[in-house]
């Protein structure tokens, strides 16, 4: 379940309350669902309870509580909890996570691409772009300046635009490039050079590495990498004989357990504390997770808002959930030990968080390795 989707069963909740007259507020046109500011609080929360109380001329806890009971077991939703003042913390069901990395698989690189194919002189926009900044020519001493900022800024931007469904957005095609834009290509190649430009907000200046450092300390890097790496375990498990299918990720590996997932080291029951456990074992899952489910609408806003660094810092947010994740949650067997359903779930996510990462890059012009 995405935030959009859960936006939408919020908002029925709220349009079947007004109907049978539980509350009298207009009903609004959309709700605002966001990740859980902390852990502890769900998976998602939504201050719609406050929005409404003064509309309501109720107190919004109260408000809060005619809603959670309307959405108390939604399809997806396994609990739905009021906080604070009024807030609504949702957290969702296993159900809900699996269907995520089930439609991330089923779009591929359509997940978060609301565009038509589209032609522009004879090629796809998709492919277009590559015609867009791989021109050479000799560099000339000149760093990045407005110019190239500008020309990779402008391209990146119609592909965001385009993902977005932007009516009219531009098409991707190849522009005459300044010469501090080839200089900066031929010094640092197109990946990083488009990634130091797309990734300061509009407002801070770009800031030009000596040149291109290929370590996990360079975002660019561990971003390309984190997709490599998800394509590697989809090689080797197949090399093991098995593939990903979604479904529970199970527990995290047990210290001491020789790579053993937990489930299948010991079994848990009241009494062994694994209700803390599991909630603090939880959230390089959730984590993950939540960053797959607002990529669509990490798009949106950075089309709606024309910066690209919003795509380029989720990416980088994206990568280093992965790696957490795939540390507390290994997708292949260790030894001798048979690929089990757990093993399956978790390669579907490495190769659902895989997709994310190049789709994301193929917005922003740069390449989605497969080896690195």
């Amino acid at each position: 379940m995405t935030p959009a989707e859960l936006s939408r069963t919020v908002l029925r909740s709220v349009r079947g309350a007004v109907e049978e007259q539980e509350l009298s507020v207009p009903v609004p046109a959309r709700i605002v669902v966001r990740p859980s500011p902390r852990p502890g609080c769900g998976d998602y929360a939504s201050n719609v309870a406050l929005q409404l109380a003064k509309p309501a001329g109720r107190p919004a806890r109260e408000v809060a509580e005619i809603l959670r009971k309307r959405l108390a077991g939604s399809p997806g939703i396994a609990r739905v909890e009021i906080a604070g003042p009024g807030f609504l913390n949702f957290t969702l069901g296993d159900e809900a996570q699996v269907a995520l990395v089930r439609d991330v698989l089923a779009q591929g690189d359509r997940y978060g691409d609301r565009s038509a194919p589209r032609t522009h002189g004879g090629r796809s926009a998709r492919t277009a772009e590559a015609g867009s900044v791989d021109g050479s020519a000799p560099a000339d001493g000149a760093l990045a300046g407005s110019g190239a900022r500008e020309v990779v800024v402008g391209e990146a931007l119609a592909r965001i635009e385009a993902a977005a469904g932007v009516p009219d957005s531009r098409c991707v095609h190849a522009v005459p490039h300044p010469s501090d834009l080839v200089a900066l290509l031929a010094r640092l190649g197109s990946d990083e050079a488009r990634w130091v430009l797309l990734r300061p907000a509009a407002h801070d200046p770009v800031r030009v590495p000596e040149r291109p450092v290929q370590r996990e300390s360079n975002p660019r890097f561990r971003v390309q990498y984190a997709h490599a790496r998800a394509r590697a375990l989809l090689r080797n498990a197949g090399e093991l004989g098995f593939s990903g299918e979604p479904g529970e990720m199970g527990r995290p590996v047990a210290e001491g357990a020789a790579g053993v997932p937990e489930e299948a080291a010991r079994p848990s029951g009241p009494g062994d504390g694994a209700g803390t456990q599991a909630a603090s074992a939880a959230r390089p899952l959730q984590g993950l997770l939540t960053l797959l489910a607002t990529y669509p609408s990490v798009v949106e806003t950075a089309a709606r808002l024309r910066a690209p660094d919003r795509v380029v810092r989720h990416l980088e947010a994206t990568a280093d959930a992965f790696f957490r994740w795939h540390d507390d949650f290994p997708p292949l067997p260790v030894g001798e030990q048979k690929p089990l359903a757990v093993h399956r779930a978790r390669l579907a996510l490495a190769e659902a968080a895989g997709t994310v990462l190049a789709n994301g890059l193929r917005l922003l012009g740069i390449s989605a390795p497969e080896h690195l």
